[in-house]
């Protein structure tokens, strides 16, 4: 049973599960555009970067960036093109929002699960070690906060 499923204006049938975000494209226009590709399938822990542009007088689209591929950079118009690119109306993206933050959380479930496997500390672990750093004048305020920033993900 999938966690998600998003279907975008007949053009994208999407699902997320087993640690896989999954879509197929749908329609003459995409077999147009894309030709026949058949399923797409990405490990979700895999993902390096999520873009949501949302719809406005054109429409939105979702795009994945991972190792390996290749990801536009042109647009919307590009981003017809991308095969790692879902595109959706704005009566959908709502979807391609709850889309996004599932990915994102599953990321964040899966890493925590890696850090405590391998021993690693939490990002307030972490936080608090530079704390006593800057409180011991070893690192500048400057260096503490550039730190507290990548650990916050700000």
């Amino acid at each position: 049973m999938p966690e998600f499923v998003f279907k975008s204006n007949g053009k994208f049938f999407v699902t997320v599960e087993n640690g896989y975000l999954r879509w197929t494209r749908k329609g003459m226009q995409n077999f147009f555009v894309q030709g026949s590709k058949g399923e797409k399938n990405i490990p979700i822990r895999e993902i390096s970067a999520i873009q949501l542009k949302e719809p406005k007088v054109t429409t939105g689209y979702i795009q994945f960036a991972y190792s390996g591929a290749s990801e536009s950079k042109g647009g919307v118009m590009d981003a017809v093109k991308d095969e790692n690119t879902i595109t959706f109306t704005k009566k959908e993206l709502n979807q391609a929002k709850e889309l996004k933050q599932l990915i994102e959380s599953l990321q964040n479930e899966y890493y925590s699960s890696q850090r405590q496997i391998s021993g690693q500390s939490s990002d307030a672990d972490e936080l608090r070690k530079y704390k006593e750093l800057l409180d011991d004048g070893i690192i500048t305020a400057e260096e503490f906060n550039s730190k507290k920033k990548d650990l916050l993900g700000l």
